[in-house]
């Protein structure tokens, strides 16, 4: 490993903190590049359970310099409490290096997210986490938003929030909506940028230096592929690109240095929020499938949605990102069911689609075109080896690899870090 990027190949939830957790065994550096506090990232050492958010999931190994990359989008306030936190469970948490080119998320951010999901119509809702994600992506394009480095200089800090909170208070008022308090909020952003003060700097020349250097770096991903801005099922989309071409826009390196790809991707689906989902159970099936994996949103709690394996979105998922070797999660959710299914193609209006259509408008007509596979119905959680699974399991995953034109590098066979093996 030299220059590795992992990202999650369906719609998020797929496992990658876990998955970063045990790769990070043999890194130097470990970036995450897009997004914000809406990302979940769930790692479980011992009896301990840690759920990050803007941390990278290499913090667990002191040795490993950790970076928040400049295109994510930072809730300063969220980040000083998961830090703080970690200090408490005796995390070292100074190897953290924090973008100065990364934009903020401000209290005014939260409260748009909120405004403008109330305002849209039932079956146009985007199921937004109202973290303020959208909206402080909305600043930057418009050339408006607060970067980092603006918290070295406190008066300046305060004046630019100030100024920024009059803007929105004046929309919230004028559509019935609550507003800011700005005095109380500008205590607590002051309180977290002199806390955070001493790990911003430029990334950019640390990333590269450490390429240049020769060192593992291993960038993280959150979300899932199918919500790329760009890529995704537009509009039920997160605000950054998800894939890895978002590693170097992210984090200011080469795409000439990228070695790896490696798509992580859960032994069935399941989606969180509004939007198309091909291959949903939305039955008892679907909520026993939860039940089993514990489906349910490590930054929200909201329940996910849960259906079979959808091997046309994860191809083009696999395509679009030049996915390499896969990390299959959760194939121990699957010990029990006698029949297992995977979507092979998908049907609409008649016509069969071998792959997936940009519209999305198109998904919500999907009927899927299954295979039909015979479940192992026995435990895979102390597999520890490729020929320790069952028969069966392994010609499901076999199938899966195939279906999207990939290698089987990773699999998981439950929550705790032992429970990993490469193939």
């Amino acid at each position: 490993m030299s220059v590795t990027v992992l990202v999650g190949t369906q719609w998020g939830d797929e496992g990658k903190g876990k998955i970063i957790d045990v790769l990070t065994r043999d890194v130097d550096m470990v970036v995450r590049f897009q997004g914000g506090n809406n990302a979940g990232h769930t790692v479980e050492i011992g009896n301990e359970k840690y759920v990050l958010h803007l941390v990278p999931s290499g913090i667990f190994r002191p040795e490993v310099v950790n970076v928040i990359g400049n295109g994510l989008v930072v809730d300063p306030i969220a980040l000083e409490d998961e830090m703080r936190d970690l200090e408490k469970r005796n995390v070292c948490v100074k190897n953290v290096k924090l973008s100065d080119k990364a934009h903020l998320i401000m209290p005014y951010h939260r409260l748009m997210d909120a405004f403008k999901e109330s305002r849209r119509a039932e079956g146009s809702k985007i199921g937004t986490t109202n973290r303020g994600i959208g909206p402080a992506y909305c600043d930057k394009a418009d050339r408006s938003g607060i970067r980092a480095l603006e918290m070295l200089d406190l008066e300046k800090f305060e004046a630019r929030f100030r100024a920024h909170c009059a803007e929105y208070n004046a929309v919230f008022t004028a559509g019935g909506f609550q507003t800011v308090d700005a005095d109380a909020e500008w205590i607590k952003l002051k309180n977290a940028a002199k806390y955070l003060q001493s790990y911003i700097e430029d990334t950019v020349l640390c990333v590269n230096k450490m390429v240049k250097a020769g060192k593992n770096v291993l960038f993280e991903g959150a979300q899932g592929a199918l919500l790329d801005i760009d890529h995704g099922t537009y509009p039920f989309v997160t605000s950054s690109n998800t894939t890895s071409g978002g590693a170097c826009t992210g984090t200011g390196l080469s795409p000439r240095h990228i070695e790896e790809v490696y798509g992580v991707m859960k032994a069935y689906t399941t989606r969180v929020g509004e939007g198309p989902f091909q291959t949903e159970l939305d039955n008892e099936e679907g909520v026993a499938l939860r039940k089993a994996g514990n489906e349910f949103g490590a930054t929200t709690g909201r329940p996910r949605r849960c259906g079979w394996f959808d091997a046309v979105a994860s191809r083009y998922s696999c395509m679009v990102n030049g996915v390499n070797k896969l990390a299959l999660t959760k194939l121990d959710v699957l010990d029990n069911l006698p029949l297992l299914r995977i979507c092979v193609a998908y049907e609409i209006d008649g016509k069969r689609y071998d792959e997936m259509p940009s519209n999305s408008e198109l998904l919500y007509k999907v009927k899927p075109v299954w295979e039909n596979w015979e479940g192992w119905q026995e435990s895979t959680c102390n597999a520890r080896s490729w020929d320790e699974l069952p028969e069966k399991a392994r010609k499901y995953l076999t199938r899966m690899a195939e279906l999207v034109d990939a290698q089987i590098g990773i699999i998981s066979v439950g929550p705790k870090r032992e429970q990993t093996f490469e193939v």
